[in-house]
């Protein structure tokens, strides 16, 4: 969309183009300023925002010589960061921005006004791009456009209510793809003997560009709209042609704009068909079969995040031949070559296609997202690593043996995330907070010199700002000065939202202490138990001992996110163990001195020490929980309530602070931000994405 804007303001679109605005406050304050009503009720949206600003508005705003003046230096740190000049950087040797890293992903959660996100995965990958941005990584990324992206959620009778709004990408921070000759490019993805046409818009997200594909094309077929309607929606037919647009589809979109990747990094299973289209390319050049594979698996990187078989796809025969049946034919691999690179045991004709395995099989590299991820990824996939011969089977290769999985900690974007006090408050004392992950020793002696009365001051400022935030969202008003809980995150039943209601009575007696919960999340649409739990959850908070003391957030989105993992005291966290393959929430929570309660699982059993929160520790670390464990393991969160957190928070000088509960909010930004800040995440990636020549 072309925005029209009085000459002086025509920055601002540019501005607005750039999704470096989301985690820039300076820029983010000066969209504010333009129109405050109309920021807020665009969603934040700046493009949306300035299409709809009057030209009286715009006159003024053209002749203030205060806002031009602030709109110069945002503009002029905009041009710093996209300076052409710019040496490359010394952490991917070989990659530049014709020959960068394609990062691959079905969602992207960058911020709340682009819905292509549904949860854990989308915001890691936004903030995977984010800092490869401030770190200058030469990294493209490719995703799908969602004409409804994942739904708004309503609560009607204390059941979740799908709402899908159909967007209009005029309105969106994006714009079309187009050839080198000016019109629109277009690219062909494989469909059964035939092929459809796609197109792509691009996000500018910093110095990171984002290719989203869209199979809504003028002419395409119902069948092919339902691929770029919703984030998850359909049947799986759906999600089969989903994944194969965004793996071939996405290589030849790249390959259309004259960009030949070093690595391609598939973030989960989603993206695994891109293989098969790099495979192709080698056969289509003559190379051998057993060549074509082993040059594929050595451009192919695989992060996997989901810790139970269930969530892996699978798709039979009859959907990859309804789907690739010319594509193989053009090929000339034998019939069932390709099912049998997405088996445990190649041959095995009943077994379907599991793109997780697949991935593992054409990738040289493989990760989870946290150690105890690794543990469970490796017991979950052994059969792979078996040794044993395979069974004789007419293929042309032998099926490569699959990645060994190591394992990358998840991290956060701090400047995301962060609270403005938490951020006022690190300028003034600790202004290295921004590059502690280059300098933990100095950071650690940083954060100690600031005033234990500052630390509690930004800790009340972040939670007054929450309470007020909440009742313009239409809930109950909080009391701002008690001991605010947060547990949000998708519900499903592992992760237990229910486990501090097992003793109601015991629940009121801890929220007669000066306690308050707020609970946010959405269920999958096809979960119907996780959406029966969220129910429960509703009705507890409408029970009269809960009233008022214990609030469900609906429409959980990534502002909703921010809100509560800035103004929360306390950040709770119980699934089943080992079922939690990172939990970035916690860490969102704890670079910014909010403490974690939290089940040793994922990221938090790695960064418990007892000094920045508290661990509920189950009877046996070692040993997967099951439904069995869930008393003992409530009676443990009740008792670390009782017994350790709340006479922590209640035992305050003469001034009326907390010197313990300070004293962890400390260390938590001590420890947590230099080793959860997402930059840090990505130099381990760039280690990865690095080919063993190093070029």
């Amino acid at each position: 969309m072309q925005l029209r804007l009085p000459e002086p303001l025509v920055p601002l679109a540019t501005l607005a183009y750039d999704l470096w605005w989301s985690w820039d406050e300076s820029a983010r304050a000066l969209f504010d300023e333009v129109d405050p009503e109309g920021w807020a009720r665009s969603g934040h949206n700046p493009v949306a925002m300035l299409a709809s600003i009057s030209y009286a508005r715009a006159m003024d705003l053209s002749e203030n010589d205060v806002f031009r003046l602030h709109m110069e230096e945002v503009l002029r740190r905009w041009h710093q960061l996209r300076a052409e000049n710019r040496p490359p950087p010394p952490m991917l040797p070989g990659a530049d921005r014709q020959h960068p890293v394609a990062y691959f992903c079905m969602e992207y959660g960058i911020h709340e006004c682009l819905p292509i996100y549904a949860g854990g995965l989308g915001v890691l990958a936004g903030d995977h791009l984010k800092s490869a941005s401030d770190l200058d990584l030469p990294l493209v990324a490719v995703g799908l456009f969602y004409q409804e992206g994942y739904f708004r959620q309503k609560i009607e009778r204390n059941e979740q209510i799908e709402v899908y709004r159909k967007v209009d990408p005029n309105l969106l921070p994006l714009r079309p793809v187009l050839g080198p000759d000016g019109k629109r490019l277009f690219v062909e993805v494989p469909e059964n003997h035939h092929t459809y046409l796609a197109q792509a818009w691009e996000v500018q997200v910093g110095r990171v560009r984002l290719f989203l594909l869209d199979a809504n094309v003028p002419g395409a077929t119902w069948y092919h709209q339902q691929y770029s309607r919703r984030l998850y929606g359909g049947a799986s037919d759906t999600r089969l042609g989903q994944e194969i647009l965004l793996g071939i589809g996405g290589v030849r979109l790249l390959r259309a704009l004259g960009l030949d990747p070093v690595t391609f990094h598939m973030n989960e299973g989603h993206a695994a068909f891109l293989t098969l289209e790099l495979v192709r390319e080698a056969l289509a050049q003559g190379v051998p079969v057993d060549r074509a594979l082993e040059e594929t698996r050595s451009r192919c990187v695989f992060t996997t995040h989901t810790p139970v078989l269930a969530g892996h796809d699978r798709f039979t025969w009859d959907q990859v031949q309804g789907h690739l049946a010319g594509y193989r034919e053009a090929t000339s691999l034998p019939a069932g070559f390709v099912m049998d690179l997405g088996r445990v045991w190649p041959g095995d004709v009943g077994a379907p296609l599991c793109n997780t395995i697949l991935a593992l099989r054409m990738s040289r590299a493989a990760n989870a997202v946290s150690a105890i991820h690794g543990e469970v990824s490796r017991e979950m996939w052994k059969d792979l690593y078996t040794g044993q011969p395979l069974p004789p089977v007419a293929q042309v290769a032998p099926a490569p043996p699959p990645a060994r999985i190591g394992h990358v900690t998840n991290g956060v974007h701090p400047k995301t995330w962060m609270s403005p006090a938490c951020v006022a408050l690190l300028d003034r004392y600790a202004p290295i907070w921004d590059t502690a992950f280059q300098d933990p020793e100095g950071w650690h002696k940083a954060v100690r010199r600031i005033p234990a009365v500052a630390l509690w001051d930004a800790r009340r400022a972040a939670r007054r700002v929450l309470v007020e935030w909440l009742v313009g969202r239409g809930l109950p008003r909080l009391n701002p000065e008690a001991l605010t809980i947060g547990f949000a995150r998708r519900f499903a039943l592992y992760k237990r939202a229910n486990l501090i209601f097992s003793d109601p009575d015991r629940l009121v007696r801890i929220l007669d202490e000066g306690v308050q919960i707020v609970f946010g999340g959405k269920a999958h649409p096809a979960d119907m138990r996780g959406q029966s739990l969220l129910s429960e959850i509703v009705r507890w908070c409408e029970d009269p001992r809960f009233q008022g003391r214990v609030l469900f957030l609906p429409n959980y989105n990534l502002k909703a996110a921010r809100m509560l993992t800035q103004g929360c005291d306390l950040w709770l966290n119980n699934p089943r163990r080992p079922y939690e393959a990172s939990g970035t929430s916690g860490q969102k929570a704890a670079i910014q001195g909010v403490l974690n309660l939290s089940i040793l699982d994922g990221w938090w059993a790695e960064a418990w020490d007892g000094t920045h929160g508290w661990a509920i520790r189950p009877p046996d670390l070692h040993r997967p929980q099951t439904s069995e464990q869930d008393p003992e393991d409530a009676r443990a969160l009740y008792h670390a309530l009782e017994d350790e957190v709340l006479p922590a928070w209640q035992n305050r000088n003469g001034s009326g602070i907390p010197l313990e509960w300070v004293e962890r909010m400390r260390q938590s930004i001590a420890v947590c931000l230099p080793q959860y800040d997402a930059r840090r995440m990505v130099r381990e990636y760039a280690g990865i994405y690095t080919p063993p020549s190093g070029g």
